[in-house]
Formats: structure tokens, sequence, C-alpha cells
């Protein structure tokens, strides 16, 4: 595939979401291997920076990229569109040191970039092509790159109170990128403004830029424009992030509760992995193995667990493997303590376990299923997506979480489907539909 550059120049006004200011945004056509540059007008001498992550600075609701005292904030949404309609070369000029927030999704910069006429150029495209698995875990959130041969990109998007979770597994290219993605608008919690406000941060936002989430209410100027706006906004913003990695990407993302500072770290140990690739390579470290094989036991106790999955406190959401029913089905224990750490904030008062942390439970009660049916020794379970995911009554402290997970498709030892559901007393308080993989460890970073 070639390289791609817009016929002409093309530009937009409006004001920043974090500073306010007005600001003049103009997209001008780049020689083949010329790259993303962000180019400061405003600044003496017209400083030029590369949209690449080893200038990644302020992560806190956008990402901010800075070389000496100049910096460009809120770069993801015009980057997202560069990426989703494929443009490689190109020189973002701006006068001001934000683009323009508009309606808080990428749609204007692509109806923007489809007026300057992208077209090819005389060199090839380059992509980096994951060959292993890469991890990256933040507290509560976790993104996981897995090999494909496209970008592909599944997501699960949730606040602290598991109210708003939604879930959207797809494939980008241009066509699905400015039909599904692009529109998208970006969005906070209501409780949260104040301290943004406090921070420094959006001051140029409004209801026209933004939905807000108040409670399970979603607040916003116009309707949303998908019944999972919340979640393709998030695979926007990786979309954007990821820009920075400096090549296009084949991968499978796998993101849970994402946000800029995660899609960071992930961006950055793909660039590492880039740069060791260059390098000639680097022999792989072999991880350490996870403990014996499972295939003859019928029960597990929490010493197995800890041996059978990767995780630990406070993300340990298994305590007891009850029975493994033939090969098929499994049936787990996590007791809800008043002790865990999540009831501090989730909250006071009112204690709730969140609805994300039931979904993980199911997640790592179906990959220890998994592992049975091959060999835990040396190998990991990642879990790869969410689809009909149902909570139907509150987690409290004092409750028995059994966790049930019947194995429905496999496809070889490396990828499965499985259906779980988490009981109280008998009484079904949420499910799924989900997808996991099993890794040799020696393939993981």
């Amino acid at each position: 595939m070639k390289q791609r550059t817009l016929a002409r120049e093309v530009s937009i006004k409006g004001n920043a979401l974090h500073t306010g200011d007005p600001v003049t945004l103009t997209l001008k056509p780049a020689p083949a291997g010329h790259g993303i540059v962000f180019k400061r007008t405003d600044v003496h001498g017209s400083p030029e920076l590369r949209a690449r992550v080893e200038l990644v600075g302020d992560l806190v609701r956008a990402t901010t990229i800075q070389s000496g005292h100049v910096k460009i904030h809120t770069v993801e949404h015009v980057l997202s569109a560069l990426s989703g309609c494929g443009i490689d070369n190109i020189v973002i000029e701006m006068d001001a040191s934000e683009p323009p927030i508009l309606d808080g999704s990428a749609r204007p910069y692509v109806n923007m970039i489809l007026q300057g006429e992208p077209v090819e150029q005389d060199k090839e495209r380059e992509y980096f092509e994951l060959d292993a698995p890469v991890s990256v875990t933040r507290g509560n959130s976790s993104v996981i790159a897995l090999p494909c041969d496209h970008l592909k990109i599944s997501c699960t998007s949730a606040d602290d109170r598991g109210i708003h979770t939604q879930h959207l597994s797809v494939s980008i290219d241009p066509e699905v990128y400015q039909s599904q993605i692009a529109a998208a608008r970006t969005f906070t919690i209501y409780e949260d403004i104040e301290e943004l406000l406090k921070l420094g941060k959006i001051r140029g936002g409004s209801l026209d830029s933004a939905i807000v989430l108040r409670g399970d209410k979603i607040i916003s100027k116009e309707p949303l424009r998908f019944k999972d706006e919340l979640v393709r906004h998030k695979i926007l913003d990786i979309i954007g992030d990821i820009v920075l990695l400096g090549m296009p990407l084949k991968a499978h993302i796998v993101a849970t509760r994402p946000g800029h500072a995660i899609n960071a770290e992930l961006t950055k140990a793909l660039f590492a992995k880039l740069e060791e690739r260059k390098k000639g390579g680097a022999k792989k470290k072999p991880a350490a193995s996870a403990g014996p094989a499972l295939t003859t036991e019928t029960a597990l106790d929490i010493s197995r667990v800890l041996e059978a999955i990767p995780h630990r406190y406070p993300f340990v959401m298994v305590d007891r493997v009850l029975e493994f029913k033939g090969e098929d089905t499994i049936v787990a224990l996590k007791n809800v303590t008043f002790n865990e750490p999540y009831f501090q904030g989730h909250f006071p008062g009112n204690p709730v376990m969140p609805g994300v942390l039931q979904l993980e439970a199911m997640a790592q009660t179906a990959g220890i299923l998994m592992l049975k049916r091959t060999t835990a020794e040396g190998k990991t379970t990642f879990f790869m997506s969410a689809d009909k995911v149902k909570f139907r009554k509150p987690v409290r402290p004092g409750d028995q979480l059994v966790i049930t997970a019947k194995l429905l498709k496999a496809r070889g030892t490396k990828l499965a489907t499985a259906e779980a559901e988490c009981a109280v007393n008998g009484q079904i308080v949420s499910s799924a539909e989900l997808m996991f993989m099993i890794v040799d460890n020696a393939d993981i970073e």
C-alpha cells in the first residue's frame, strides 16, 4: 500500500478544550517519508514537533507532546482522524498550543481531510507488524497488543461505579473509522469537572463538545450518536495515541478501561520492540513458569490459583476453584469482604462491587478452565473481549460470588470463547460471553 498525503491544504477554526484559546489549525501536504509533524506558528521561529512517543508529556485527560518549552496539548483527536483516514505525511500548522475541540469527536477533522483530498505518493507504506504479545497494566486498567495481520481494537469501557460499561470489537480501516468511530464524542464524569477546572483543564469545555455522565444519566446537547458512543470514543483515543509510535501498527489491541496514560505506556512498549527489531532483535527473556499442569485436578485452592494466573493483590478475583465439571465447565468462588480496597471509594456509605471487577472474575475463571484443557505450565491467559454483558443485582460486602464458566468454542489450544455468570445466594448478579487467548510466557516481554 502506498503512503498518502493531501492534494491541498485545508484549515479549520475553533476553541481549544483545555486552554479555551481560539485556534486555527491547517493541514498542509508533505512529501513521502516526511511523517506527521506539528508546527507552532505562534512561537518565534515556528518550531516543529514530530508526533512521536518520546516527546509525550502531560497525560491528564489528554495527550501532550513537548520539546523544550514548546508544547502541543490534546493531539489525540487530530492524530486519530489522520490515522483513521490513512494519512502518513502531513504538516499540522497551529497558531496556538492546542487543536480546536470542535464537537468533541474526530468527525470535523475527517471532513476536513476529505476536503483536502487524500492522494497516494510514490513510496510504500511500512507497517510495524507485531510478532509477540505486549501488555501493560495500570491500576484496574490493562491494554494488551496481540499479533494480527491488521489493526483491530477490542475495548471495554467502564467508570468506577460500573454503571456505564460498554464493549466493542472492531477492525479498523478508513471506511469503518469514518462511519463507526470518528463521530464518537469525548465524555467526562460530572463529579470530576470541578477538580479538572482546578487543574487548569477543560476551560473551553461545554455540552457543545462533550458528553457528561451524572450517576446513571447521560447529559448531552444532542442525542447519542451511537448507543455505545462512550466505548467508541475510547477506541478513537487509542487510535490517536498509538500514532505516536511513528509507524502504522498491525496488531489486535485488547483494552480494559483504557486512558491516555496507559495508552502511552503501551505505545512506549511497542516503540521499544520496534527499536529492538531495528537493531537486529534481542533474544526474548523466558518468563516464569505458571506451575504444573492442571489437567488431573478436580479443584484448586488459592495457592494453585496463584500458580495458574499472573494476577496479584489487589486484582486476584478468584479465591478458590470449587469444581471442574468435566472438560468444559468450572465453578469458582470469590469472597467479597469489606476489606476490598475498591470499597473505599465505591461508594462511601454504600459499598458496591464494581461490575467491571465481576467481569474480571469471570474472565479469570474462564482462563483457568482453558489452562486445564491444555497445560498451565509456561502459559498465561489473556482476556480479549466481552459480549452480552449484563449486571442484574448489586454485590455487597459479605457476599460470596459463585462464578460459573462454560466453554462454548475453542480454536485449537490458543483461542476460546466461554459463557460465564456470577451468582450470590443462587441468584445471578452478572453474566457475559468472553473471549480469551493462551500465550506462551516466553513470548511475553
